[in-house]
């Protein structure tokens, strides 16, 4: 290489020995080639050469070799074109008087033959140049034999190609390598590409399946660095954003492997996947495809990557009916005005040496199967008629002139502009401001490669068609892909169309563009297929993961009671507020069922009645009390206390009342407040009528007379004002202590809201009992005494049994209500209430009422005064 040393030329050279063999004899004089290596070529000198690395033949089974050239043995149309596309836009440049000034661009353009060896070869030569003699000045100066390649087209290549023009810093910028791995900058400092990497086309196949919801698919990729690579990408992307998972994942064989192809295609045929993405090339399809139309293998939505998206040799009434639908992503269309004129302005020469070489005498032979005489040096002699060179390639059907489909082109014709434009900038930089050491400047004569990749990493430039060109910092261009549908017509016809595109910018990001309109569905229901390995999860229901399956395989779990999912596809059931509880089918939360004994429910009813029922018979009572209030039945032992029990008696069956409903602070605090009060003031009655039964009975004795001093109407009154009292300052000190609230509670039922109100205050609550139940206790033991009376009427009798009531009743209610929960605890204490005020109304009462009005014959002082005849 002219700009290094001869120690640097032979390292290179001795590292490709089996292809360039140097021997040198003096490291003062000159570097000699031992051997030519012959290659096919198209050639033409400028001031600036630019190399390209295409593929016009490929090696079908073997390499054949005769007198040093290198022949391979099938022609390939599309790299034919790819190689004239660079050769149009170099002439387009030399044309344009405002790119490169006075400055004609050359080119060297390489086949590679679609082999490594020779890839690799072809590389070398362009940087090494093919001159039999090297002369050394000692500084080696002077421009290298290529400024910059364009190429290659296989990842593989590529790989190979830049890890050894990048040690050189020689800019490389390939047109259709798309591996991931050629963005690492530190392996390939000097690589640039003009189609986007696999990692933007891997997400842009993960976007398609998350726009028709395919969460599960099987992946296939070729055996070499181009389908690993994207393999290893998209599993990692796919992993990443949660979109889905692969059923599989396989690796398709290099060539026809009949045993291994079968293994793969009966596991696509068993998996649930419907959806099978491909990353290979198209000769990894067709040996696939032969064993899916074998196996009759239907029903399978494909997804192409860009190396097979939009190749015609898939598109054939055999393999439509399998392969009609498929969605590829392909490389960016683009538009080469007079690019088709160019092509047929090309015609053979009989003289072999023109810039084509033997590229186009090849090209001519194989489209009109003919043949030139004589051949070129070392071409095999084809068969059929001589060639005359006018024959006219409009009246043949040619792949060379579709014009209508440059993908491949555009992206070749794009790296030919960017290396023209980089030029142009270096070109353009002033003295003294460039941005090299002492702000120099690169200038043609002494021009380093490195110098060319500076200025190509800066290049920015829109093309005809409108697209923007670019390189980030990974020698990557802008990405954009074109989406392609597959479509199959009635008539037999086939149509790749184009029905979006999914491109990067840097004000929006990533976007997928589809019109959906567009694509041709190859099933029945004209639809999107649905590929997952499990149903989503509706509303209602949590993922549960399968052991030993991905991810996108689960079972779907109802929520427990009071959670909720209101997503599909949710991990996790939440917890209603504590408010509220879960729907019947778990998707939300709704408010809790409350509960407490209200006034419109059945029991809450009867009780309500009846505690109103009472109070009216008491209203009632007392009615006829104060009508017979001069009679002697009501003027025995104390009327006025008869009124004032009563009255209590009244109040306790109204106090009930405080018991029904929903439970707020005022009736929590009220109604036992209410309850302890009215009971208390009904007790000390009895007790006070009972006490003055035993001093009068006392006072009827000799000597007696003294006791009734102490039970005169102020002392009754008294008595009873001040028990009362103390069961006042009981309530007043619970409620200010610890005062009963009402409260939701929820340990009853989770579904439902018991509102009670609690006591606050357990002491409180057990000595406002405890000193009712004491005056009861005092008031049955005074009255069980007193029962034997010999009064032919002792009321004694009528309190004993109304606190034997009293007594059993409440009793009773302290496990009844302990045990009772919710609602059914305050109906306990309200039944208590109104049986105990029942019992003492109709026992105390029940029997005077009988007589007044009757009995009114027994209503007289005699009556009740008279001693029985036995006990006189």
């Amino acid at each position: 290489i002219y700009s290094l040393n001869c120690q640097h030329l032979c390292v290179l050279v001795l590292f490709s020995s089996y292809v360039l063999l140097p021997v040198f004899s003096s490291f003062s004089t000159f570097c000699k080639l031992q051997r030519t290596f012959h290659l096919n070529a198209m050639r033409k000198s400028g001031d600036v050469v630019l190399g390209g690395l295409f593929e016009h033949w490929f090696v079908k089974y073997y390499l054949l070799i005769v007198n040093g050239y290198t022949l391979c043995v099938s022609f390939d149309i599309q790299g034919f074109r790819h190689a004239n596309t660079m050769v149009f836009a170099i002439e387009e440049i030399n044309r344009n008087s405002n790119l490169l000034p006075n400055v004609t661009l050359g080119y060297t353009l390489y086949d590679n033959c679609g082999t490594l060896g020779i890839a690799f070869r072809a590389s070398l030569s362009l940087v090494s140049g093919q001159e039999e003699q090297v002369i050394l000045d000692g500084t080696c100066a002077g421009s290298p034999p290529v400024l910059g390649i364009v190429g290659d087209s296989y990842s593989t290549f590529t790989i190979a190609v830049s890890s050894v023009i990048g040690l050189y810093r020689l800019p490389l910028v390939s047109y259709f390598a798309t591996c991931p791995c050629l963005s690492d900058r530190q392996s390939f400092p000097s690589f640039f590409r003009t189609i986007p990497s696999d990692t933007f086309q891997v997400r842009a196949m993960i976007q398609i399946m998350k726009r028709f919801g395919w969460t599960w698919a099987g992946l296939l990729v070729s055996d070499d660095d181009y389908g690993l690579h994207a393999a290893r990408t998209f599993q990692f992307d796919l992993a990443l954003s949660g979109g889905g998972c692969l059923s599989y994942s396989e690796v398709l064989p290099w060539g026809n492997d009949p045993a291994e192809l079968r293994r793969i295609v009966d596991l696509i045929k068993i998996s649930t996947a419907r959806v099978v993405i491909v990353f290979a090339h198209e000769t990894h399809m067709i040996h696939l495809m032969e064993e899916v139309v074998r196996q009759n293998v239907i029903g399978l939505q494909w997804m192409a990557s860009e190396a097979w998206a939009s190749v015609s040799v898939l598109q054939t009434p055999d393999l439509m009916p399998y392969l009609a639908g498929t969605i590829g992503i392909a490389i960016r269309r683009g538009e080469i005005p007079g690019y088709r004129e160019f092509l047929l302005r090309i015609l053979p020469e009989q003289n072999y040496n023109s810039s084509y070489g033997n590229s186009l005498v090849m090209f001519w032979e194989y489209t009109f199967q003919c043949r030139f005489a004589p051949p070129p040096a070392g071409w095999v002699e084809a068969g059929g008629a001589l060639c005359t060179g006018e024959e006219k390639l409009e009246d043949v059907e040619t792949e060379l002139l579709d014009v209508s489909n440059l993908r491949p082109e555009y992206n070749v014709y794009k790296a030919v502009y960017a290396l023209a434009y980089a030029l142009n900038d270096m070109l353009q930089c002033e003295p003294g401001r460039g941005p090299f050491s002492g702000h120099s400047c690169g200038n043609l004569k002494e021009l380093e490669p490195w110098q060319l990749v500076h200025y190509l990493q800066k290049v920015n430039f829109t093309t005809s068609f409108g697209d923007q060109v670019s390189f980030d910092a990974n020698g990557d261009a802008l990405p954009i892909y074109d989406i392609m549908s597959w479509q199959w017509f009635p008539d037999g016809r086939t149509e790749v169309q184009n029905v979006g595109e999914f491109k990067r910018s840097a004000s929006k990001g990533e976007e997928l563009t589809i019109d959906e309109d567009k694509i041709f569905w190859n099933f029945d229901s004209k639809k999107p297929p649905r590929s997952v390995c499990s149903e989503s999860c509706p509303p209602g229901t949590r993922m549960a993961r399968k052991k030993g399956e991905p991810v996108c395989c689960f079972d779907c779990i109802p929520c427990s009671e009071g959670k909720i999912s209101n997503e599909t596809d949710s991990m996790e059931c939440t917890s209603c507020l504590e408010d509220f509880w879960s729907s019947p089918q778990r998707d939300h939360c709704v408010p809790k069922k409350t509960e407490f004994l209200s006034y419109y429910e059945p029991l809450g009813i009867c009780l309500t009645t009846t505690s109103l029922l009472g109070t009216c018979i008491c209203a009632l009572v007392l009615g006829i009390f104060i009508c017979y209030r001069s009679t002697p039945m009501v003027r025995a032992n104390n009327s006025e206390l008869s009124f004032l029990l009563l009255a209590s008696l009244k109040l306790c069956f109204l106090c009930s009342l405080l018991f029904i409903g929903r439970p707020r602070l005022w009736t929590c605090q009220l109604r036992h407040a209410a309850f302890g009060i009215s009971f208390v003031l009904c007790v000390s009655c009895i007790l006070v009528k009972t006490m003055v039964v035993l001093a009068v009975f006392k006072a009827s004795k000799p000597g007696g007379t003294a006791s009734l001093k102490w039970f005169g109407a102020m002392q009754q009154r008294g008595t009873v004002i001040v028990l009362t009292s103390i069961q006042a300052a009981i309530c007043t000190a619970w409620i200010v202590s610890a005062s009963p609230a009402p409260y939701k509670n929820t340990q009853y039922h989770n579904d439902k809201i018991v509102y009670e109100c609690v006591v606050g205050s357990t002491v409180g609550f057990a000595v406002l009992l405890g000193y009712i139940g004491s005056l009861a206790i005092l008031s049955f033991l005074l009255a069980f005494l007193a029962r034997n009376l010999p009064d032919n009427f002792n009321e004694a009798k009528l309190i004993t049994f109304s606190m034997l009531i009293f007594c059993a009743v409440w009793v009773a209610f302290v496990p009844a209500y302990v045990n009772s929960p919710g609602k059914y605890a305050d109906a306990v204490e309200v039944f208590a209430i109104l049986a105990s005020s029942f019992g003492l109304l109709l026992a105390l009462f029940g029997p005077k009422c009988f007589i007044i009005l009757l009995r009114p014959e027994k209503n007289t002082k005699k009556a009740i005064m008279g001693r029985s005849t036995t006990k006189s």
